[in-house]
């Protein structure tokens, strides 16, 4: 191809991603690069274009070492695959742009973009525009899990040319740790949710963030919480506020009032959450004078959806991204006779003891959890000592790690008791296995230092790029929320994953509370109601069977 085509494909494909594409003409400067890309976060690259053969001339060559060493991006690309491969590296994606577009024009967003879209990367890149170019912001607080807190928004700053200059602060530790932070220059603020309620009473009156990014925004889904009413006395500050989360209403439209409201100060879905439920619930179980719970009214969802339309976007992955193949790969663990039988006796004497008309969901979470302990092989008594039962479902395991011939995996677990006989377990075996506890920890993952990496779902499924080190997930305890699996498969089903296929394998026991967890998930039901639905259902079975 020649260079001429070459270049007017280059222009075309910048021009298509929202980009600028100039002819660089010096004046008495003979050499300097073809073509300057500013790309529609704002880097600006210096190209020189030559065909697959080309060379570059001995002016040109001193023309690009003289820019770069000024600190100039200055590219010398080759060929019309190498033009294809620049502009996949610089140049965002159209959806991309129209985000980050969204962010920097509208006063409030929520971008509801599944996992591997880059939602972190869109939100930079906005703050820059805005701090940087517009400005129209002084200080950015991103309100992050502590995991992805420590880590993730600095990483992904560094990792892009045109955000390193970015000045991100992690607000941690202690309280004279995180004072020190807050008195530290930066462009971006992170702190964990937790710190919210301390954030808030720090400053009082003196709110001095302008634009707040809630990362994960479904922790602030309880209208009740402490965090919620934090943010909600400083919402007025705040000109600009961003919303991310993949999983917006993973346990129903319920979970979506406290969210909008932060964006829009109840102006869509009510002021408070009692005008949200008459607006768009009914009433579903109750008694003479409480209402335990509510269910949707006919054709709520689509007036919900339609109602916030105009401030928040749904994406998902694989609409916009060519991502692997997940394949979802269940493991049938089978208890030997004696365990069953001991199963069973634990099942009906834990069920009844308890009436199936009156069961609350905290009570309904302590008795599953017992049920799925013994699934795992090991149960907590009352004192918390951990009486051991079986070693089924831990055989499987290993079992499942010389079939994947060790390759290296992600091993999610349930309980501490857990992952304690798994680490005894392959203290046996030359695999090298970590206990996730901080960002070194995600580093050594993805540089392939580590061949079994345990980690707990609720503390490290939101926010941490994995995708490098490996394509297997195991799921030891199943796990009843939909939106903690969705997460945490998406540690590595994302874009930049360097594998054709992930394989998502799940240890279930048969005929067991496992199995009603793998409904559930299959469902994507509402975690609590769900498991009280399956509760109440055992308790009725086993009461029957007692008669």
């Amino acid at each position: 191809m020649l260079e001429k085509e070459i270049e007017r494909r280059l222009v075309q494909m910048v021009k298509q991603r929202g980009g600028l594409c100039y002819k660089f003409v010096s004046p008495a400067n003979p050499g300097v690069p073809d073509r300057i890309i500013i790309t529609p976060t704002g880097h600006v690259i210096f190209v020189e274009l030559k065909t697959e053969i080309g060379r570059l001339a001995k002016i040109q060559q001193w023309q690009v070492s003289e820019m770069r060493k000024r600190g100039a991006d200055v590219r010398v690309v080759k060929g019309w695959p190498a033009v294809k491969a620049l502009i996949e590296e610089v140049m965002p994606d159209n959806y991309q742009v129209y985000c980050i577009q969204r962010i920097v024009n509208d006063p409030a967003v929520g971008l509801f973009l599944r996992p591997g879209l880059g939602k972190t990367s869109i939100t930079l890149s906005a703050i820059n525009i805005l701090r940087y170019f517009k400005w129209s912001i002084h200080k950015a607080l991103v309100v992050a899990p502590k995991k992805v807190a420590e880590g993730t928004w600095s990483k992904e700053a560094s990792k892009w040319d045109h955000l390193k200059h970015l000045r991100v602060v992690t607000v941690l530790g202690t309280q004279t740790q995180r004072i020190k932070a807050l008195n530290t220059p930066a462009d971006v603020y992170v702190i964990n949710r937790d710190n919210i309620p301390w954030l808030v009473d720090y400053y009082k009156q003196a709110w001095p963030f302008d634009m707040v990014v809630l990362d994960e925004s479904t922790s602030f889904k309880n209208g009740r919480s402490k965090r919620f009413k934090a943010m909600k006395l400083v919402r007025r500050f705040c000109k600009k506020v961003v919303l991310l989360t993949g999983t917006p209403s993973s346990q129903g439209l319920e979970n979506l009032w406290a969210q909008v409201y932060l964006l829009d100060e109840g102006q869509r879905l009510g002021k408070t959450l009692t005008q949200y439920r008459q607006m768009y619930f009914e009433p579903d179980k109750r008694n003479a004078t409480q209402i335990w719970s509510y269910k949707p009214k006919q054709h709520a969802e689509e007036a919900v959806l339609n109602a916030i339309s105009d401030i928040c976007l749904t994406m998902k992955a694989e609409d916009y991204l060519e991502l692997p193949d997940c394949i979802d790969h269940e493991i049938p663990v089978m208890l030997d006779d004696k365990t069953l039988k001991a199963y069973n006796q634990f099942e009906r004497d834990l069920l009844l003891e308890v009436d199936e008309g009156v069961i609350t969901a905290a009570a309904a979470g302590v008795l599953t959890n017992k049920l799925l302990q013994f699934c795992s092989g090991v149960i907590y008594d009352d004192t918390r000592q951990v009486i051991h039962i079986h070693d089924c479902k831990l055989d499987a395991y290993m079992e499942l790690l010389e079939q994947i011939s060790g390759e290296p995996c992600i091993t999610f677990y349930g309980f501490q008791h857990d992952r304690d006989r798994i680490l005894a377990a392959l203290s046996k075996t030359p695999l090298r296995v970590r206990v996730y506890k901080d960002t070194k920890d995600e580093d050594d993952w993805n540089a392939g230092s580590i061949d079994v990496l345990l980690v707990h779902p609720s503390s490290c499924a939101y926010g941490l790029n994995l995708q490098a080190g490996g394509r297997h997930i195991i799921w030891f305890t199943p796990n009843w929320s939909f939106e903690l699996n969705d997460q945490g498969r998406c540690r590595l089903w994302r874009q930049g994953f360097p594998y054709d296929k992930i394989y998502n394998h799940f240890l279930v026991v048969q005929g067991c509370v496992d199995e009603d967890v793998m409904a559930a998930i299959k469902e994507r039901a509402n975690t609590h109601e769900t498991v009280m639905n399956v509760l109440k259902a055992r308790i009725k079975k086993a009461k029957e069977a007692a008669v």
